[in-house]
C-alpha cells in the first residue's frame, strides 16, 4: 500500500479547483489532489507572505525571487510588450481584466 503525507487538513481535487479557484485560497493550506495524490497546496496571500519573510529570516543569503530586481521588472515588461505585439485578435478575444 502506497502511502503519502498531506501537510493540511483540508483537501480538494484539481478539477474543483480549476472550476472556482478563488474558493480555495485561505488563511491555512489546500491540498489540491490529483488521482488522488497530493498535486501541490493553496494558500491565500497573507499565509504566503508570512511564509516568504520567515523563510528569508531563516535564511538571509536566500534572496526572493517573488520580489524582482528592477532588472527582471524590465525583462518581463519587454517580453509581454513582445507578445502582445505579436499577438493575433483571436489570441485576445478571451482576455479578461
Amino acid at each position: 500500500m502506497n502511502t503519502q503525507t498531506i501537510l493540511a487538513e483540508k483537501t480538494v481535487s484539481a478539477s474543483d479547483v480549476r472550476k472556482h479557484p478563488c474558493q480555495y485560497f485561505e488563511a491555512e493550506p489546500v491540498a489540491v489532489l490529483s488521482h488522488n495524490k497530493t498535486a501541490g497546496y493553496m494558500v491565500g496571500a497573507e499565509l504566503f507572505e508570512a511564509m516568504v519573510r520567515q523563510l528569508e529570516a531563516c535564511n538571509p543569503k536566500v534572496e526572493s525571487l517573488f520580489r524582482p530586481t528592477a532588472a527582471r521588472l524590465k525583462a518581463i515588461s519587454a517580453e509581454a510588450e513582445k507578445l502582445l505585439a505579436e499577438a493575433k485578435k483571436s489570441d485576445l478575444d478571451d482576455f479578461e481584466e
